[in-house]
Order: structure tokens, then sequence, then C-alpha cells
């Protein structure tokens, strides 16, 4: 047996079913209970910031300030390293994308805008830890000036570049922009 179909006014046919209603007692709620799950139950595990604390939102500045820093100390580094080793090093680009992304990441939260940021720099200071290298290389063979040999250092390093060079580049690009979203904290 089937129900009717609604008529035009949109009623059944069938009879209305009857309320149900419990006769059992109601459990004892203390006051301001809200069960799990429900809004404005408490978390566990969340601890609100202080109404002082700083914003992680606000450390971009410092952030690519300490970035800069650590692009030039790296370079300088890096520049050392080259100076003294006669074959290639560019494997410590890695080191280098870390150095400029760790700051980026830890200081300036989850900007949209640090991991290219962080790509350019690790790049910046592999090119720079390059020419600091051929120019220590060069003062060391000539005796010149630092200044004087800048320009000879940028000279040699375009007609000396590899396509070993590129993978280098390639590798403190991707890992400047890896590395720095990996370590950016929620702001």
């Amino acid at each position: 047996m089937t129900a009717p179909a609604p008529g035009a006014d949109g009623q059944s046919g069938r009879p209305r079913t009857a309320q149900h209603f419990s006769v059992a007692p109601e459990p004892e709620i203390p006051e301001g209970y809200v069960a799990p799950g429900m809004p404005g139950a408490p978390v566990t595990g969340y601890r609100p910031a202080p109404a002082d604390a700083p914003s992680r939102r606000r450390r971009t500045g410092p952030a690519v300030v300490a970035a800069v820093a650590a692009m030039l100390a790296g370079a300088l580094a890096y520049g050392a390293a080259v100076a003294r080793v006669e074959g290639g090093i560019g494997w410590l680009a890695i080191a280098l994308a870390a150095a400029v992304a760790w700051p980026l990441g830890r200081l300036g939260g989850r900007s949209h805008v640090l991991p290219p940021l962080g790509a350019l720099l690790a790049a910046g200071a592999l090119f720079l830890g390059q020419l600091l290298g051929r120019t220590l290389r060069l003062h060391h063979l000539a005796g010149t000036p630092y200044g004087e040999l800048l320009g000879d250092a940028l000279r040699l390093w375009r007609a000396d570049r590899h396509p070993l060079d590129l993978v280098f580049y390639g590798i403190a690009v991707i890992g400047g922009f890896l590395l720095t979203r990996r370590t950016a904290t929620p702001s």
C-alpha cells in the first residue's frame, strides 16, 4: 500500500505521527558546561597569546634584515672557502640557502613574499661568494688592491662559467625557496 500523493495544498493524506516524550529525568549539567566539539568548548593544549605579546606579522622587516646579514656572512665564508680550494665547492649552495632561509622563516612567519625573497638572497649569496673568492684568489696571485680586482674578478667569473654552475644556482634558488617555506612559523 502506498501513501497518497500530496494534494494541491501540499498536505498529504497520511495522519500525523504522535510526538514522543521521554520520561527519563534530565541529566545534571553544571552551569557553563559546553559539550566537546561545540562552539565555545575549550580546546586542549591551546593557550591564548597574552595581549602584550608581539605579533609575528610585524616581524617581516627584522627577518629581511637578518636574512641579508646572513647572506653577506655566508658570501664571506663561501668566498674564503673558494679562495682556498682549487676545485669548485658549489654544493655548499645548500648551506647558503639554509643560512638565508632560517631567519626569514623563523622571524618572518608565513608571508607569501618571503620564500621568493629567500630564493633570491640564496642565489645572491652564491654569486657574491664566487666573486669574493675570485677576488681573493687574484689578490693572492697579483698582490694588487681588492678594489681594482673586483672588475677583473667579474670578467673572470663571466668567462669561467660552467654548465654545472647553473645546477648550483638552481640548488641555491630551490633550496632558498623551500627551506624558507619549511622553517616558517605560523603567524
